[in-house]
């Protein structure tokens, strides 16, 4: 028997990309029957409602003062019909017809609660970026994996293990992981899914990007509170990053265009990181929409 899926996208103008991944999902050798899409829309002023109701997916809007990335997801989880929950963001166009099956394929082992599958570079991608796709979401599998690092943005879960534990709306970010970290408490894993490929589009600005690093850092002490960044700790990422990243540069020949992206990169995602692991204070309301409202 084939489970029900629930596709749960978060967008915020995501015109750019979304009708080229709703045209992906139509192609999927998955059943159309046994799937629905449902569209968590957080105040887009471009096309991308449109081309969300033109594929038919269903939306549900969520005010801007009332948005964070657990209560987007929650929302969109509440009205999902599925069996099965899968998230994918706006801004992520799977590679194959196969990806939705692939996805939730480990699902069927019922000691598997979660599953994120691989993410790589497209056109525009920043250098840095690409690097750090390869790094987490190599193209083999990770076996037996113990740890509960995953990522939404290509990402399916059981819906019973939802409703026992929604995500947390609080946090600036990583709430996958949250998720990830309470279930592997419980005794259940998480699966790598190497061949359930999306290619992830950023188009970031420099603060943009310091603002990602940084948000996820304030949420990374809240997961995992022995995780501490010390200022030389970040110079000594950054030092060794921006070299590794100029070394396969040079490798492939592409040095002179990407030398000075590189350290920009660098530098945005661990002043970010070191910035974030030290904000101890509250949020104000100005800083939590700073960090919980997308762009």
């Amino acid at each position: 028997m084939v489970p029900s899926c629930t596709i749960i996208i978060r967008t915020l103008n995501e015109e750019r990309y979304l009708g080229q991944l709703l045209d992906a999902i139509r192609q999927q050798t998955y059943p159309l029957s046994c799937v629905e899409v449902i569209l968590v829309d957080s105040g887009s002023n471009d096309a991308t409602l449109d081309i969300a109701r033109k594929y038919g997916c269903e939306v549900v809007a969520l005010e801007r003062s009332q948005f964070s990335f657990g209560r987007s997801l929650n929302l969109g989880c509440a009205r999902a019909k599925g069996s099965i929950l899968v998230f994918v963001s706006g801004h992520c166009v799977p590679t194959s017809t196969e990806w939705l099956w692939e996805l939730v394929k480990p699902l069927h082992d019922m000691s598997t609660a979660i599953t994120y599958g691989r993410q790589v570079g497209g056109p525009g991608t920043k250098f840095s970026e690409e690097a750090l796709f390869h790094k987490y979401f190599p193209d083999h599998p990770a076996n037996n994996q113990s740890s509960f690092f995953c990522n939404n943005a290509n990402a399916a879960l059981r819906t019973s293990c939802w409703r026992e534990n929604p995500f947390d709306e609080t946090l600036t970010g990583l709430e996958d992981m949250h998720m990830a970290k309470t279930l592997v408490q419980r005794g259940l894993k998480v699966a790598y899914v190497p061949t359930a490929a999306v290619y992830h589009f950023h188009h970031e600005k420099w603060r943009q990007i310091k603002r990602r690093y940084e948000r996820e850092a304030i949420a990374l002490r809240e997961i995992m509170p022995e995780v501490q960044i010390h200022w030389h700790d970040a110079l000594r990422y950054f030092i060794a990053g921006v070299l590794g990243d100029w070394a396969r540069a040079i490798n492939r020949n592409c040095l002179h265009s990407v030398f000075f992206e590189v350290v920009a990169f660098r530098g945005c995602q661990y002043l970010g990181a070191w910035s974030g692991n030290h904000q101890h204070r509250q949020l104000s309301r100005r800083e939590k929409e700073r960090y919980f409202y997308p762009n």
